[in-house]
């Protein structure tokens, strides 16, 4: 890899990372403090959103970005009519949600919904405002700005929903909190990237770029209405308080993995999309992203596992205790996530968003199977099917991998089981310190300094070269 372009991947993933885990991070903590003031069932009545949220944003987005970093030769008229579809489209389902406001109360039972639902999908109207302008950035793999932006962003938010949940405003605290996070977000990347579009909208740019987006887009509304199926399925059949308990866990578990997935693929894919038509470099890069990812995120999940229940009544108090068990199963789904997302990156890379949609209707006709089954035998059930839709989902990954770059499932293990092993023994010493001691916070403690001592003096002393590659990326982050 040329020094001009790995200078950049690495100062890419460097802010990249800056960007997410001081923004979610801070997040994380405003949300740890607003937890254990409101009840489970005010993030259960929020959660119930999700799907109509995600299923609106993928339609707003319809690929277009993913298009736009791709494209080699993108012009102004692509950026704009970008813009401007985003925005119509937004304006659109904004409409829908709030016509079916009603529907979507009575459908949960929770008459409150329909006014949380008309305030919350002001949301998609502010974020489409800006989608070019963070595809700009992306572009640029110029993630500091991102970062500073983010970090803004999440302490204004935090303080005000912070405030608003001690003051007694309850699931308003949650809503009022996203919606603004969305407006200053646009706010602020209109200020910093500086770009205004013009009165310009080609349909010859927009048919490109559909052309592509399209199947993103179809792959995507799969993977968003999968994804949060679950909430929807727990939200009806079950109540608010296990659907906050279940939102809990899944956020605790998601922390650590979309977050770092985010980081590396947000950086992966315009890096590896620069080099797309040299396939030696791009093979190797792709090895290296997929075993740094792994050595990353294998131990945080299996150790977030093992620590969990310390952990889970130490910060949001034994009120949230339900959802224990939950984030431990939860934990070894999400951490094969980052896996799945730089193999489909590849697809990406490599403009086959018709691969990407295949696999994802054989995934989810997978998926579906699986949640019918489990869930006539109750939540705990049904989170253990999400473990087996993980593996699975992965054997079919790799499937394409191996056709483009020679690199499948088998190839894939076997360059990854040291990582894997090594981190469930590491969860195992983990798990065994928190059970030898008392109280809550030395079992804490004693399990995260055992883990991260083991993993750590473990890869060093048998030479792991991903520990190099980390080691190098910090060395070079500046």
């Amino acid at each position: 890899m040329p020094s001009s372009l790995k200078d950049k991947t690495v100062k890419g993933v460097f802010w990249s990372a800056v960007d997410r885990f001081s923004t979610q991070g801070i997040s994380f903590v405003f949300s740890i403090l607003i937890a254990r003031i409101l009840l489970p069932s005010d993030y259960g009545v929020v959660a119930m959103l999700n799907i109509f949220m995600a299923v609106s944003r993928a339609f707003i987005d319809s690929g277009f970005s993913t298009a736009l970093i791709r494209k080699p030769d993108r012009t102004e008229e692509d950026y704009c009519t970008v813009f401007y579809f985003n925005i119509v489209v937004a304006i659109v389902f904004y409409l829908l949600l709030w016509a079916a406001s009603p529907y979507i109360a009575r459908f949960y039972e929770v008459p409150m919904l329909e006014d949380v639902t008309k305030v919350v999908a002001l949301s998609l109207v502010f974020s489409s405002l800006s989608g070019v302008h963070g595809a700009k950035l992306s572009i640029d793999i110029n993630f500091k700005t991102r970062a500073k932006i983010s970090v803004a962003v999440t302490v204004v938010t935090g303080v005000l929903g912070l405030w608003m949940a001690y003051k007694g405003y309850g699931v308003w605290a949650l809503v009022i909190q996203s919606v603004l996070s969305s407006l200053l977000s646009s706010i602020l990347l209109w200020i910093y990237v500086r770009w205004i579009p013009g009165p310009v909208f080609s349909w010859k740019s927009f048919r490109e770029m559909f052309s592509f987006g399209s199947k993103l887009l179809a792959s995507g509304l799969l993977d968003t209405i999968y994804n949060n199926v679950y909430t929807l399925v727990i939200g009806k059949i079950f109540s608010p308080s296990a659907l906050g308990y279940y939102s809990k866990a899944s956020a605790f578990a998601q922390f650590p993995s979309s977050n770092i997935t985010s980081v590396l693929q947000g950086v992966t894919f315009p890096v590896m999309s620069s080099i797309q038509t040299d396939e030696e470099r791009l093979g190797s890069a792709y090895k290296r992203f997929l075993r740094l990812s792994a050595f990353v995120i294998f131990p945080l999940m299996t150790g977030l596992a093992a620590v969990a229940d310390p952990l889970i009544r130490i910060v949001l108090t034994d009120k949230w205790e339900d959802s224990i068990y939950l984030l431990q199963i939860i934990c070894f789904s999400m951490m094969w996530y980052p896996i799945h997302a730089i193999n489909l990156s590849l697809l990406q890379v490599k403009g086959r968003s018709d691969f990407f949609l295949k696999l994802e209707i054989i995934k989810k006709i997978q998926g579906v199977i699986v949640l019918c089954i489990t869930v006539p035998l109750g939540l705990v059930a049904m989170c253990y099917g999400m473990i087996v839709s993980s593996v699975l989902c992965l054997v079919y990954n790799t499937y394409y991998t191996r056709r483009l770059i020679d690199y499948g499932f088998g190839k894939q293990m076997k360059d990854l089981m040291h990582i894997l092993v090594h981190s469930l023994v590491m969860s195992a010493i983990a798990w065994g310190m928190v059970h030898l001691v008392q109280p809550l916070w030395l079992q804490l403690t004693a399990g995260v300094l055992a883990g991260v001592v083991y993993y750590l003096a473990g890869a060093y002393l048998m030479k792991f070269e991903e520990l190099d590659m980390v080691l190098s990326l910090l060395r070079k982050k500046a």
